[in-house]
């Protein structure tokens, strides 16, 4: 940090924290990298840096870390628990890949991370969302993920 950045405020640290965990996710589930390479490849290359002339917001990193190793070590549970909750004829592997990394992000800090406030938690997690998705795409996640919380808190 130089002299003229100031330190992040913690929401936006835990903001950046959630959207570098979905894309480690996805790198994860795309690539099949093992977990303790793909956080130090985030750690090293991706949270706070400066990729291409565009300036990654510094991630709490503890947090960071936190989501992607709870979501791959309950990857089952997680799974189990959102394929309940999809509609009938839909399954895990109708969802698009990106969306799917969001609703595990978001379906784990809602099942372990009792210290952030459910509301909180989709509202971040649907941001992300529209980071990638239209509105509706967006509410897709808002009610999977509510549905989600009801179950586990």
């Amino acid at each position: 940090m130089t002299s003229q950045q100031k330190p992040q405020p913690r929401s936006q640290a835990r903001s950046a924290a959630r959207l570098a965990a979905v894309q480690a996710l996805y790198q994860r589930e795309m690539e099949g990298t093992d977990l303790p390479r793909l956080l130090d490849e985030f750690h090293q290359h991706r949270l706070g840096a400066e990729i291409e002339d565009a300036q990654f917001a510094d991630a709490e990193v503890a947090f960071f870390d936190d989501i992607v190793s709870g979501a791959v070590a309950r990857a089952e549970e997680i799974d189990t628990l959102l394929t309940d909750r999809l509609a009938d004829g839909w399954t895990l592997k109708r969802l698009d890949k990106t969306m799917l990394q969001i609703l595990r992000a978001g379906s784990y800090e809602l099942m372990a991370r009792a210290d952030v406030p459910k509301a909180s938690a989709i509202t971040e997690y649907v941001d992300v969302a529209h980071a990638f998705f239209d509105a509706r795409e967006a509410k897709f996640v808002n009610g999977l993920l509510d549905a989600v919380a009801k179950a586990v808190r």
